[in-house]
């Protein structure tokens, strides 16, 4: 086991096709974990070994590996590049202290590239960046940086330069050092650094003073020297450079080509270079589970054990669990207290994760990523400590689903077997959400998006053997309300005997479109209400609002502040408390009226200059809203904003459009309301 100031918590992320996993396992195989370099081409990847990602060449889940680099120890997760699976970036940023940000030498910062780094800036994650696909025509490592610089607030710090370009890509030069390194072997296994020949001594000149330039304007050591007109040491540069990474002030970006195994040994050293360790991040953030106040969690083996599960493989016959821990050691059969529901759990068996192979240990400490095995009534989110030191890290936030399908077992008699597929998925993935239609009382399975169900509901058939009909793709319309009302509610039944009673008063108002769901407030401050009645009526509100409103579809984008609940100590019962708040809610939906909203998408398309006009003629009626187009070469980005009732089929119309050489990408950026004239595309 390494030492903690060995450990490296990393994740690759990045858009889709960009080069992630072909540098996970280019990392696997330089690092001797495995004796063949996987391929996608090829279906032989070791962390894409879902058969659905070997079949479509792309990554789905999040894929774990513990990897050896000489003598650091990295916990490495390969993340999906589709926003389709933007919940496995989500939650695998939770787990980590650093991450690999890959981009396309050819294509640039694209849309999921945005996504993924501001993601990652949301959990606070110091960054290093690699340039892929370098050997590519069209490539352009200049281009790359300036783009970076431009979308995040000019933090690119190149580390590196290619010595040759497309094709012609046979090496790179080390900026710090001042030597190329060159890679030989029949693998490129063999890396040896040489000194610069004479006609690329100008070039690295000119980057290494721009590098100290760069680094001087967040480092006073470095200033000092370079007013003063002297070479900083390398050294005392590689310190202040990974200062400055863990702090976020700057990102070093180093290149390569993936496919080709050219310069993923560097990228490796640079990990264990700039990235932290568990020690660099000195607490981290939780709250007491009895009073809500802020906590600081130390990363020492010796303080009370915390970790939180961020992952889960479920299964018919045993669920593993996915858990980060940040402080104590962990031991099988510990007894440990889930601080959501407050129960004891005590995890049977804890492994070491290798992509699907895992190997069975007798502890684990802070920052190691491991799979627990026993687990009870835990899910994604939870988090895990030991009774002497009840604390909770923060949630994770997922979207809400855009896109539905009704989903039926083809046999009657597989309606159970489906119900607990369905169950499974949705425990495994939160942007999984399952209902039932009101109209027709068919099962709905909601997502993020066509690929997502796809994939999710093939997993039905594979792992549990139920066959199924799905309907065509629906769209995961929502309601906000029209406007602010109060509403006044005396509940009083009679129940046979049992008289049941309960007042509320509930301010309703829509919340600005784009920003929290859901607020839900107490604002009556009494301190005479008993928690079970304030926590039942806060209950009914989130409940109430995501069962629909006037047209049935779930409520968003609402504010509900309690100010008055009036109760007795006869009468009243939690029951009668969401009786009366069910009817408030119905009451403000007849007091002001809902609005309809549906999913806005932002759409990023790459395709030859050709065929820009023809696409843009077939998006005009569809309602897009074309904001720019981008030239790259002779390839045009087209970016637009469309909603996503006008985007069913279009993965199968853009080939057509586009003579087979255009890609796209979709994500979800939002609701809008839907003018009167538009028809609703409910299938």
């Amino acid at each position: 086991m390494s030492t903690r100031d060995k450990i490296r918590n990393i994740s690759i992320i990045a858009h889709i096709d960009a080069g992630k996993t072909s540098t996970t396992e280019g990392l696997l195989y330089y690092s001797g974990l495995t004796h063949r370099y996987g391929n996608i081409d090829e279906g032989t990847t070791v962390m894409d070994f879902l058969p659905d990602e070997r079949a479509r060449g792309i990554t789905i889940a999040a894929a774990t590996a513990s990897v050896p680099w000489k003598d650091y120890e990295f916990h490495l997760i390969d993340t999906p590049g589709h926003i389709d699976f933007t919940a496995e970036v989500e939650r695998s940023l939770r787990a980590i202290d650093g991450a690999v940000v890959i981009f396309s030498a050819v294509e640039g910062v694209e849309a999921q590239s945005e996504k993924v780094w501001h993601q990652a800036d949301n959990y606070q994650v110091p960054k290093i960046a690699f340039v892929n696909k370098m050997d590519r025509i069209g490539a352009s490592f200049e281009n790359v940086i300036d783009q970076i610089n431009e979308k995040f607030s000019g933090c690119a710090l190149p580390m590196q330069l290619p010595i040759g370009a497309e094709n012609a890509f046979a090496g790179i030069i080390d900026v710090l050092s001042g030597e190329q390194i060159i890679f030989g072997g029949d693998n490129h296994e063999l890396v040896t650094r040489q000194q610069l020949p004479p006609e690329l001594q100008q070039t690295w000149q000119e980057s290494f003073e721009h590098l100290v330039e760069k680094v001087a304007e967040f480092s006073d050591a470095i200033a000092e020297l370079y007013l003063e007109g002297e070479v900083p040491d390398v050294e005392l540069l590689r310190r202040e450079i990974r200062r400055l990474t863990i702090a976020r002030q700057l990102v070093p970006v180093f290149l390569g080509s993936a496919k080709r195994n050219l310069g993923i040994q560097p990228l490796a050293d640079a990990v264990a270079e700039y990235l932290p360790s568990p020690l660099d991040i000195e607490s981290y953030k939780a709250f007491s589970v009895k009073t809500g106040d802020e906590l600081s969690v130390a990363p020492d083996p010796a303080e009370p054990c915390a970790g939180f599960i961020f992952k889960i493989n479920a299964s018919a016959t045993a669920d593993l669990f996915y858990l980060r821990i940040y402080s104590g050691t962990l031991t099988p059969n510990m007894q440990l207290i889930n601080s959501r529901t407050q129960e004891k759990v005590r995890p049977r068996q804890i492994f070491k994760i290798y992509a699907k192979s895992t190997e069975q240990i007798d502890s684990a400490g802070p920052g190691d990523i491991v799979g627990l095995a026993g687990l009870k009534d835990c899910g994604i989110g939870d988090t895990l400590c030991e009774p002497r030191r009840l604390l909770t890290f923060e949630k994770i936030s997922f979207p809400e689903p855009v896109i539905s399908m009704v989903v039926e077992p083809r046999l009657s008699k597989d309606k159970d077997k489906l119900d607990e597929a369905l169950t499974m998925l949705c425990r495994e993935d939160q942007t999984l959400k399952r209902a039932t239609a009101e109209d027709t009382g068919q099962r709905l399975i909601s997502g993020m998006g066509e690929l997502h169900l796809e994939v999710s509901l093939k997993r039905v058939s594979t792992e549990f053997g139920v066959e199924i009909r799905v309907g065509e793709p629906r769209v995961a319309y929502r309601e906000t309300l029209a406007g602010e009302t109060a509403t006044d509610v005396v509940f009083s039944k009679l129940l046979g005997d049992t008289q049941l009673y309960a007042e509320v008063s509930i301010n309703f108002s829509p919340l600005p479109k784009g920003g929290e769901t859901f607020v839900i407030r107490n604002v009556t401050r009494d301190s005479s209400i008993p928690k079970v009645f304030m926590a039942a009526a806060e209950q009914a509100l989130n409940d109430g609002l995501r069962t629909g409103g006037l047209k049935g579809y779930p409520m968003i984008y609402v504010q509900a502040d309690i100010t008055r609940l009036k109760f007795s100590q006869e009468t009243t019962t939690p029951g009668s408390v969401t009786g009366a708040v069910l009817e408030a809610i119905d009451q403000a939906f007849q007091n002001v009226g809902t609005i309809v909203l549906e999913p806005l998408m932002n759409l990023e398309i790459l395709a030859p200059e050709d065929t820009v006009g023809e696409i843009s003629m077939y998006l005009q009626p569809r309602r897009a809203i074309i904001r720019d187009i981008h030239q790259l070469g002779s390839i045009r980005k087209i970016i637009c904003e469309v909603p996503l009732a006008e985007m069913f089929g279009f993965g199968k119309a853009l080939p057509r459009l586009s003579g087979g050489r255009g890609s796209f990408s979709l994500e979800p950026s939002g609701y809008q309301e839907i003018s009167g004239n538009v028809q609703l595309k409910d299938y």
